[in-house]
């Protein structure tokens, strides 16, 4: 008899238990970040509760349909990888900026059309671009990612950005808590348990925190039970051509990071992105993002939140983060429960945060450890790459003075440090050396290893 072919981890379907718990855990990781960028583009622009209640449902729900699309794919959209998709915090700024000053939300949905289009066009030639991602520019790439992140999960485990009580003693020890559990559940647990730690260890903190009077649950009683997110809510787009143009250029940062992301979970997950899959994942981007613009909410990308969990729990399943995505459609569907997610305090994502972020750095580590770095220039690769990358990150005003274009590009740290190690590993080791070029007729040497 026949014996059936073994199916890759991707592509394996948990048992329902298991599909729901792991699901969940992509949502809670990556809801905080999900919900922020249509809470500061709201807030920029002085929206009404409702209005900005409206763009958070509406965000959730395009959110789970673009991780639908890219996990289970159709024809030539779909990378059909375990990636969460969210919205870009490289467009939070010219989206404002737009907002503010030139159309408002309607000038906003239009740019945002009209990148996503673009998007769609591009994803070939960004496929064509896969070979300069040698594992000397992607373990790069990867490891800035990780710690480009890392504040992130700080100013969560702090008490979050803005809080009144930023950076309290008991909002680092409820985070150190979470951490705690979190490890703990990964080294004492059986396999499914510490597969599931994250979960574990939110849920152990929510159950820490409420009886201390971290949480307030008030805003689920006021929250509808049902909402549905309608085309064009707030008017038809309106087409700006300077709005056009600032979106073009989030466009291509958003390109440039999503394939880092793609990249990651590729290696992460043993099936390596290659130049077709990558371009169907960017097409899948550029039609979510067209998706935003319709359903009055913003530009889609790859979470690299997510990435980090996909690396901890080594649950490779595509379908796993495909269940994730008819969750958060479902938060987008019903208010009340998303209402519920967003209680959950940022000490408590940040403790778990640390850890998932810290893994996406160390996975970074482990790529690059297959490079040679003898006798050649790559430590100077990954050396100025990084710098570059994490510039932004820790001086945030760095680029204030330049235009808003290159801010747009530098000010993301992964898409800096990105661009800079594919230009600086050209430069090393794809240009012809001095020594080669000295001699006329003389061929130029070999790319060393991991270039």
């Amino acid at each position: 008899m026949a014996t059936a072919a073994p199916v890759h981890p991707v592509d394996e379907v948990p048992p329902v238990s298991r599909l729901a718990a792991f699901g969940l855990q992509h949502v809670l990781a990556m809801y905080a970040g999900a919900v922020a960028v249509p809470l500061i583009v709201g807030g920029a622009m002085k929206l009404s509760p409702a209005d900005l209640a409206y763009l958070i449902t509406a965000d959730l729900l395009v959110c789970g349909i673009a991780t639908l699309i890219q996990c289970v794919g159709f024809w030539r959209f779909g990378v059909r990888l375990p990636i969460m998709q969210g919205c870009t915090f490289a467009a939070v700024s010219p989206m404002v900026l737009i907002g503010t000053t030139d159309g408002g939300l309607p000038a906003i949905y239009g740019s945002v059309i009209v990148a996503g289009l673009a998007i769609v066009l591009l994803a070939p030639v960004f496929g064509r671009l896969l070979r300069f991602f040698p594992p000397l520019v992607t373990g790069t790439v990867i490891l800035i990612i990780g710690v480009s992140l890392l504040p992130v999960a700080g100013n969560w485990a702090a008490g979050g950005v803005g809080s009144k009580d930023f950076g309290e003693p008991k909002n680092l020890a409820l985070a150190g808590f979470v951490l705690a559990v979190v490890i703990g559940v990964q080294r004492f647990a059986p396999a499914f348990l510490s597969r599931v730690a994250v979960l574990i260890g939110i849920a152990v903190g929510l159950a820490v925190a409420v009886p201390f009077g971290f949480t307030d649950f008030g805003g689920v009683g006021d929250a509808d039970w049902v909402g549905i997110s309608t085309p064009f809510h707030f008017g038809a787009p309106s087409f700006h051509v300077s709005a056009i143009v600032s979106m073009l250029v989030v466009a291509l940062v958003t390109m440039t990071e999503t394939t880092g992301d793609f990249i990651a979970v590729g290696e992460m997950t043993g099936r390596p992105v290659e130049p077709r899959t990558l371009a169907d994942g960017l097409r899948a981007d550029g039609l979510s993002t067209v998706l935003g613009g319709v359903f009055n909410t913003f530009p889609y990308t790859a979470f690299a939140q997510n990435v980090g969990l996909v690396g901890m729990t080594r649950v490779r399943s595509r379908w796993v983060v495909a269940a994730a995505g008819g969750m958060l459609v479902v938060l987008g569907l019903l208010p009340k429960l998303g209402a519920v997610v967003a209680a959950i305090l940022a000490p408590v994502l940040g403790g778990a945060g640390l850890v998932m972020f810290g893994t996406v750095a160390a996975s970074g580590l482990r790529t690059l450890a297959e490079v040679d770095f003898k006798g050649n220039n790559n430590l100077t690769v990954v050396a100025v790459s990084v710098a570059i990358g994490m510039l932004p990150v820790g001086v945030p005003g760095v680029y204030g003075k330049f235009p808003d274009w290159f801010q747009t590009v530098m000010n993301s740290g992964i898409s800096a440090g990105c661009l800079t190690a594919i230009a600086l590993n050209l430069l090393f080791n794809h240009l012809p050396n001095r020594a080669s070029s000295a001699e006329a007729g003389v061929e130029p040497e070999a790319a060393p290893s991991g270039a």
